[in-house]
């Protein structure tokens, strides 16, 4: 069970809200967990609690505290609508500062991880903060925004074969500009990581975070003292 923090936000100054939640052994690192356009909902809190468990210091910002505070949308119609809504009036930049307000409140070394629109604005606090020793990015539509920027820290992307919001073609400009970087696909749809959504799918989900895990422990997550 983790606490909530506050930040300041390197962007404007503005104090947003985060669920943080501390390592249960020896800590491995820090990490930026970041939302899909749901906000920090159950799912992500536990998913923080889930990297927890693993060794690793969570902040999951809330980053849509300036339009709501502590927005948390359920799967409903009106509440996705809002969610969009919300992440298409979330500036990158300001995004960009409120990630390096998290990233800085963390012991290094510093990774990120981010769903949906979350997936994208990985991708983009892997181009533009500082700090960051590596990055995984699942599924995120808006990457396609931020193609021509290039992640300083070594990057992993994660996508469905059959994600209907993200063509395949999408995926392949992603690969074509940034040739070195590893795109794993699987044999899923949008959002497979979560078990609240339709999409879930169980051993996609797990090789993902597998994945993730690994790259994270290559980067300098290994185990330190408690």
């Amino acid at each position: 069970m983790g606490e909530t923090i506050t930040l300041q936000s390197r962007f404007d100054g503005f104090e947003l809200s985060a669920y943080h939640a501390a390592p249960q052994d020896a800590r491995r690192g820090g990490l930026l967990l970041i939302q899909e356009i749901f906000g920090v909902t159950d799912h992500i809190r536990e998913l923080a609690d889930g990297f927890a468990a693993d060794g690793y210091e969570v902040i999951a910002p809330s980053f849509y505290d300036r339009l709501e505070r502590d927005f948390q949308a359920d799967y409903s119609q009106p509440s996705i609508q809002k969610g969009v809504q919300y992440s298409t009036a979330t500036p990158w930049d300001q995004v960009a500062g409120d990630a390096q307000a998290a990233i800085e409140a963390l012991r290094p070394p510093v990774f990120v991880t981010g769903y949906c629109w979350g997936g994208a604005a990985t991708w983009l606090v892997a181009c533009r903060c500082e700090g960051v020793a590596a990055a995984a990015c699942f599924y995120g539509r808006r990457i396609s925004e931020l193609v021509d920027e290039t992640p300083r820290c070594p990057t992993i992307l994660h996508f469905g074969k059959t994600d209907a919001s993200i063509p395949m073609e999408k995926v392949d400009e992603i690969r074509e500009k940034h040739p070195d970087l590893p795109v794993y696909l699987y044999d899923a749809g949008h959002g497979f990581v979560s078990d609240r959504r339709s999409d879930y799918h169980a051993d996609s989900a797990r090789l993902a975070r597998l994945r993730t895990l690994q790259l994270f422990a290559r980067a300098g997550g290994g185990k330190a003292e408690a």
